[in-house]
């Protein structure tokens, strides 16, 4: 078994030998160029979850757009994250899919597993640290959309409560309830953020009961990183406001959703199987946000006021520019410590390990 090593000059990525070069896989997909490429894809809930999984399948059906008869995709969806996970990856590699795409957090080390024993095969796996000759990474940087969104908490809010249904407590999640509270605080120093851990990505009856207990403690604003439109289905009975997300999810809350942050995968799903086809595919370490258009806003609710938005907007274009950094310090943790110091940021390696929450986050 390979040793796992730390790559020093990488931005946020561990390297695992797997005992495959860049050239081996680009030779074999040559030799194959006349076979269409089999393109596999796991998803940890139901492509109709109308979040994050969802997201991940329009970008599938755009590689089917995109490449046409020069790709075979397939897709695995509600994958639990484990053993199952590592089992349903497996087969694919053994259908002769050539290049496989694991969407969550909990495939990464079922990923690297079967990457070793399958060395002429490409993956890529989201939101994890892990990379091997064979496996690249790749992920959004979220974050960003989520001080979009705390500005418009921040602004809308009257009892200055927002109740946040949240997952898992992963680097991820952290961060977003970090940035959706930093910003809040910018317009409103006083907001606080109750939240409620579900752990489950996906679970529409609990999510429905948080969003419950969370307006019936006073948050009159509902921020989500859970992945059905429960939560925000709540908000739309109760008269609270609310947030999609990873799609639009407008039509299940006409009412209350305000915005959402909108996943589009397919850019980088066609950039990479394009070089898979083209044999040019290379390990590689991926994380886009606002700037590169992985991340994005939906549209305004149409009742939201105009200064609201653009104050929104200001926000948006500013972390896409790269002259407003959402983890700007001063920062104080939960405890009061301070963890960035006034006129200091946090480095990328430092927000992929992130394990503690914002002054003002209950949970």
């Amino acid at each position: 078994m390979s040793e796992i090593t730390s790559l020093p000059l990488s931005r946020r990525s561990l390297i695992v030998g797997a005992g495959a070069t860049a050239a081996m896989l680009a030779g074999t997909r040559t030799g194959l160029a006349a076979d269409p490429l089999k393109v596999g894809f796991v998803y940890v809930g139901p492509i109709g979850d109308h979040g994050y999984s969802y997201s991940h399948d329009l970008g599938r059906k755009a590689v089917e757009a995109e490449f046409g008869d020069r790709v075979k995709v397939t897709f695995v969806e509600n994958v639990n994250e484990g053993p199952d996970s590592e089992r349903v990856i497996r087969q694919l590699a053994t259908a002769g899919n050539g290049l496989i795409f694991s969407t969550s957090f909990g495939f990464m080390q079922p990923t690297i597993r079967v990457a070793r024993q399958f060395p002429k095969v490409v993956f890529e796996h989201a939101t994890g640290y892990m990379r091997a000759d064979n496996v690249g990474i790749y992920n959004g940087r979220f974050y960003e959309g989520r001080a979009v969104l705390g500005t418009i908490a921040g602004l809308v809010s009257k009892t200055g409560s927002v109740g946040y249904v949240a997952s898992f407590p992963i680097p991820e999640v952290i961060m977003g309830i970090n940035a959706f509270l930093l910003a809040a605080r910018k317009v409103r120093p006083d907001l606080t953020v109750k939240v409620i851990w579900l752990n489950s990505w996906y679970d529409p009856g609990k999510e429905a009961d948080a969003a419950k207990a969370l307006i019936d403690g006073g948050a009159d604003v509902i921020a989500q990183h859970v992945d059905s439109p429960a939560a925000m289905q709540v908000a739309e009975a109760r008269g609270a406001y609310a947030f999609g997300q990873a799609s639009d999810m407008s039509r299940f809350a006409p009412r209350a959703h305000l915005t959402a942050i909108v996943y589009d995968w397919a850019p980088y799903y066609k950039e990479r199987v394009k070089l898979v086809l083209d044999g040019a595919w290379k390990s590689d370490d991926t994380w886009w946000g606002l700037k590169e258009g992985l991340i994005r806003m939906a549209p305004y609710n149409p009742s939201l006021p105009e200064e609201i938005r653009k104050q929104a907007d200001a926000v948006r274009d500013a972390i896409a520019a790269g002259t407003l950094q959402p983890f700007a310090g001063p920062v104080k943790d939960q405890k009061g410590a301070v963890r960035i110091a006034a006129g200091e940021t946090i480095s990328d390696a430092d927000l992929l390990k992130m394990d503690w929450l914002v002054e003002g986050v209950q949970s």
